[in-house]
């Protein structure tokens, strides 16, 4: 989640609400990789990553992706958005976001919702692709990404 200048507490309580609690956060990072949010959104972002305690079911990354829009609608002023959330879900092998653009490497996944396999775990660590957003290469993402990982394995593994 991208933020310009707004207060993320209440933005977390409506995800939590819905997703139940987080269980691993990462940030805020300054989040200076692309000069594309500043005309909407302004300087000085922030990106923080969190990882909820429960499982995702996959088939609702498109209402997910479409409910996290609304709520950055609802918190826009001006019509520019505050806030930018980005889901997905962590699987043991990749993390998928869920996007509106299509692009060759995007799949669709229905409701004008594309996924993208952002990343990639492989030999003990996650692996980028040549399409993979710079704030998802920075170590420390990638970091709190495996703690991550480590936690759902062993949950699957009962």
């Amino acid at each position: 989640m991208s933020s310009a200048g707004c207060d993320t507490g209440p933005v977390i309580a409506a995800l939590e609400q819905r997703h139940g609690p987080v269980s691993f956060r990462c940030g805020p990072l300054p989040f200076d990789f692309t000069e594309y949010y500043g005309p909407e959104m302004g300087p000085g972002l922030t990106k923080l990553y969190l990882v909820f305690e429960q499982g995702f079911d996959r088939t609702r990354l498109p209402a997910v992706k479409l409910a996290t829009n609304a709520m950055e609608q609802e918190r826009a002023v001006d019509g520019k958005r505050r806030v930018n959330i980005d889901p997905g879900y962590l699987a043991r092998d990749k993390l998928v976001l869920a996007t509106t653009k299509d692009f060759s490497h995007r799949l669709y996944l229905g409701q004008g919702i594309f996924g993208e396999v952002t990343l990639h775990y492989s030999k003990g660590s996650f692996r980028d692709f040549p399409w993979t957003y710079a704030d998802y290469r920075v170590s420390q993402v990638q970091e709190m990404l495996a703690k991550a990982r480590v936690e759902l394995v062993g949950r699957l593994r009962g």
